[in-house]
């Protein structure tokens, strides 16, 4: 099984683990078990090897990002000299209120998703990133509301 997913082939019953795994992860392993028709102690196997072939990055709590303060999200576009552009990638993933950069095709170098407490911080944010050494220009769109936004992979 380890060649298997050595080379990212999962057989269904991974996938119906990583499925399980991606709605919760505390899943109880007895659980996930009794779902599927094998035993706890190969639950645990799988899951482990899943994790150490990568495939399962890491556990983590899923957070209302409202509710801990951060009420706007926008995304920008940055348009970046193309010498200059790894030196702003480096800038760009220090600054924490980046959550996602996207390396893009198209008129933009970069696609960033931003998360801050109001619009008085994303204006400091959107100079910040304007002003960085290599950023030529950018275009930031505001977030009015997310109609969907979902963490979990589908898994075929």
């Amino acid at each position: 099984m380890s060649e298997q997913i050595a080379e990212g082939k999962i057989d269904h019953i991974d996938k119906k683990i990583l499925e399980i795994m991606q709605d919760n992860a505390k899943t109880p392993y007895s659980q996930i078990a009794s779902q599927l028709g094998i035993s706890e102690a190969t639950v645990h196997l799988r899951i482990r090897k899943l994790v150490n072939a990568g495939i399962i990055k890491r556990f983590q709590a899923v957070v209302d990002p409202e509710k801990v303060g951060k009420r706007v999200t926008a995304i920008i576009a940055v348009v970046a000299i193309p010498q200059k552009y790894s030196q702003v990638l480096k800038q760009l993933e220090k600054m924490p209120e980046v959550y996602e950069i996207f390396d893009v095709t198209g008129e933009y170098s970069t696609i960033l998703k931003v998360r801050v407490k109001n619009k008085e911080e994303l204006a400091k944010l959107i100079d910040e990133i304007g002003n960085i050494d290599g950023v030529e220009n950018t275009k930031t769109m505001y977030v009015l509301r997310v109609i969907k936004e979902d963490t979990r992979i589908k898994i075929e």
